[in-house]
C-alpha cells in the first residue's frame, strides 16, 4: 500500500508529506485548494504524463516520491526491469521534473526510464478519475473491460496469431493483384530497367578502379615527367652520368677491401650493400612503371564516358554501383513474381481459405470464453449495483457478430435498464451522471478484485451522486477498503465521514505567495470539515451536531464490516 507521498514544488504545493494509512483515506477541501494537485503528483510519480507548467513558479525543478509497503518481489514489472523491494517489502519510487523538460526517475535508488516507472507504478496503484465514467459511453471500450475481467489473454492471443497470419496472406494477395493494363505497364517498366542495367555490365568495385584510372590519365604528363625524373636520378642518363645506383655501387666497392678489418667496418659495409640493393629495386620498379604507362587520349575519353554512364545510372537506381546491382536483382525478382503471379495467387488463395477457417474457429473459441465471462460479470455487476442502491437496474452484456478484426469477431455492448419494465438499451442513451458514476465504481471494484494492485485512488468519482445513493457509495468504498487501500478525493460528507483517515487540503497565503498544505484531521476538526462541506461558509452548532452523528454512524458501519 502507499505509505508516504512526498511532494516538492508541484503547482501551489511548496512541500508536503502525506502519510496515508491502511483502509479508507479521504481528502477534502475547498474547490481550488489543491486536491487535484495531490492526484497529479501521484500520477507523476507513477510515470504519468507531466509538463513543465506543473513546476511551482520560481522553482527550477519539482520532485515527488512515493513509498510503498508490502510489495511482492514477484511482481512482473519489477522482474522485467530488474528492480527489487527491500527485504521488508518497501519500495520507493521517485521522479524529478526539471524546468528544461528532463526527468530523472528512480526505483529504490536505481535509475529507470519514465516508461519503466509507468509499468511499475501501474502494478502498485490505480487512479480512477472523475471522467472515467465517460469511458462507459464508448462502446469500443466494453470489450476491453470484459477481457480484463475474464482473463481472456490465452484465447485472445491464440486468435490474434491466426488473425495476423490471415492479414499477412491478404496483404500478399493484394500486392499480386492488379489489372491487366497496370500489370503490362509495370512489366514494360521493369524490362526496360533490367535491360538498361544488364547492358551496362556493372561490376562491384568498378567505380573505385575507374576513378583511380581517370585521375591517373588526367595527370598523365605529370606522371611520366615525375617517373622520368626519378629514373634519371637513380639510373643516370645517356650522357653516362651515373645515377644513385651507380654511386652506391662505387661506394660499396671502395669499402670492399677494408670491410674485414673489424666489426664496425663490416657492419658499415653491410648497411651500404643493403642500401644499394634497396635503391636498385626502387629504380627497377620506377623503370617498369614508366614502361607500362600508356598515355592515350582515346583511353581517357573512354574512361570519362564510362564514368558519366555510371553517374547517370546511379541517379536513377542507387547511390553506388553495388546499390544499382541490388536494384537489378529486385527488378528481376519482381518481374518473375508478376510473370508467375497466377500460380502464386492460386497457392495463396488456398492458404487464405484455410487461414479464414482457422481464424473463425479461433474467434469462435474466444467468443465462447467471453460469453462465459460475460455471465459472471453480469452477475457481479448486478450484485454491486444492488449494494449501491440500484436494485432495480438491470445490467446485461450484448454480443453481436462482425468480420474478423484485431480484437476478435465480436461486437460487445453494455446494456442497462434503469427502471422496472423498461427495455435494455445502450448505457450511453439512458444512464444519468450519477448512474454512470456508480456503474463505473461497480465495474472498477469488480476488476480490482482480480488484480494485484494494492491501492485504489478515486478522484471525485461521486460526481452526480447525492443523498441515499451517496451513502451507498460511501459504504461500498468502505467495503473495498477492507481488501485494498482506498484513497478518495470527495466533496460529499457521507464519503468523508466513512473514511478511516481524513485529510484536509487547505490553501493559504504567506509572504505574497499562495501555498497549499495537507493536514490529517482529528475528530473535532473532522466535525468542522464535515459541517463546512454540508453547510458552506456558515458552520452552526446544528451542523456540527449533525456531523458528529454522521461520524458515529460511519464508525458503527465500519465496525460491522
Amino acid at each position: 500500500m502507499l505509505e508516504v507521498l512526498h511532494i516538492e514544488n508541484i503547482a501551489v504545493i511548496e512541500e508536503a508529506d502525506i502519510q496515508f494509512r491502511p483502509g479508507f483515506n479521504a481528502l477534502t477541501g475547498e474547490t481550488g485548494a489543491g486536491k487535484s494537485i495531490v492526484i497529479d503528483a501521484m500520477g507523476a510519480v507513477l510515470g504519468g504524463r507531466t509538463s513543465r507548467e506543473l513546476i511551482r513558479t520560481g522553482a527550477d525543478r519539482a520532485f515527488v516520491s512515493a513509498s510503498f509497503s508490502g510489495v511482492s518481489p514477484e511482481l512482473p514489472a519489477l522482474l522485467e526491469n530488474g528492480v527489487s523491494p527491500e527485504e521488508d517489502g518497501t519500495l520507493l519510487l521517485q521522479r524529478e521534473i526539471g524546468a528544461d523538460g528532463k526527468n530523472v526517475c528512480r526505483a529504490n535508488g536505481r535509475p529507470i526510464t519514465v516508461a519503466q516507472l509507468r509499468r511499475i507504478g501501474g502494478e502498485l496503484l490505480n487512479i480512477h478519475g472523475q471522467h472515467d465514467g465517460a469511458q462507459l459511453l464508448d462502446e469500443e471500450q466494453h470489450g476491453a473491460y470484459l477481457d480484463r475481467f475474464g482473463r481472456t489473454e490465452t484465447a485472445l492471443g491464440a486468435y490474434q496469431t491466426e488473425y495476423r497470419s490471415l492479414e499477412n496472406l491478404r496483404s500478399k494477395i493484394r500486392s499480386l493483384q492488379m489489372d491487366e493494363a497496370e500489370k503490362a505497364r509495370r512489366v514494360d517498366s521493369l524490362r526496360f530497367q533490367i535491360d538498361e542495367l544488364e547492358r551496362a555490365e556493372l561490376a562491384p568495385g568498378e567505380e573505385e578502379e575507374l576513378n583511380a584510372r581517370r585521375s591517373l590519365l588526367r595527370n598523365g604528363e605529370n606522371y611520366l615527367s615525375a617517373l622520368n625524373g626519378a629514373d634519371y636520378a637513380l639510373n643516370g642518363g645517356d650522357d653516362e652520368a651515373g645515377g644513385a645506383v651507380s654511386r652506391l655501387q662505387d661506394a660499396e666497392e671502395a669499402l670492399s677491401s677494408i670491410h674485414a678489418l673489424n666489426d664496425d667496418l663490416g657492419e658499415l659495409y653491410k648497411r651500404l650493400e643493403n642500401a644499394r640493393c634497396e635503391v636498385y629495386d626502387l629504380a627497377e620498379i620506377i623503370r617498369d612503371r614508366r614502361a607500362e604507362f600508356d598515355f592515350s587520349p582515346a583511353e581517357l575519353d573512354a574512361v570519362e564516358s564510362r564514368a558519366d554512364q555510371l553517374y547517370r545510372l546511379k541517379k536513377k537506381y542507387g547511390a553506388t554501383v553495388e546499390e544499382c546491382l541490388e536494384y537489378l536483382d529486385k527488378c528481376r525478382a519482381e518481374l518473375d513474381a508478376i510473370e508467375t503471379a497466377d500460380d502464386t495467387l492460386a497457392r495463396l488463395e488456398q492458404k487464405l481459405a484455410k487461414a479464414e477457417k482457422s481464424t473463425l474457429a479461433a474467434g469462435a473459441a474466444l467468443t465462447k470464453v467471453r460469453k462465459e465471462a460475460a455471465k459472471a460479470l453480469e452477475s457481479r455487476i448486478q450484485t454491486e449495483l444492488r449494494e449501491l442502491d440500484m436494485g432495480k437496474v438491470r445490467f446485461s452484456i450484448d454480443f453481436g457478430e462482425r468480420e474478423p478484426s484485431p480484437d476478435g469477431c465480436d461486437v460487445i455492448r453494455f446494456l442497462m435498464s434503469a427502471n422496472a419494465g423498461e427495455d435494455l438499451r445502450p448505457i450511453a442513451k439512458i444512464a444519468s451522471g450519477g448512474e454512470l458514476a456508480r456503474i463505473m465504481l461497480a465495474l472498477k471494484n469488480v476488476l480490482a478484485e482480480q488484480e494485484a494492485v494494492g491501492t485504489l485512488v478515486f478522484d471525485e468519482v461521486d460526481t452526480g451522486v447525492s443523498g441515499r445513493a451517496a451513502q451507498k457509495v460511501a459504504e461500498k468504498l468502505a467495503q473495498v477498503s477492507r481488501r485494498k487501500q482506498v484513497l478518495c478525493v470527495t466533496h460529499l460528507p457521507q464519503l468523508a465521514a466513512m473514511a478511516d483517515t481524513h485529510f484536509s487540503v487547505e490553501k493559504g497565503e504567506r509572504k505574497g505567495r499562495t501555498y497549499t498544505e495537507v493536514v490529517q484531521l482529528d475528530r473535532e476538526r473532522r466535525k468542522a470539515e464535515l459541517a463546512r462541506i454540508t453547510g458552506g461558509a456558515k458552520v452552526t452548532e446544528a451542523l456540527l451536531e449533525s456531523a458528529g452523528e454522521l461520524l458515529d454512524g460511519a464508525e458503527a458501519y465500519r465496525r460491522g464490516l
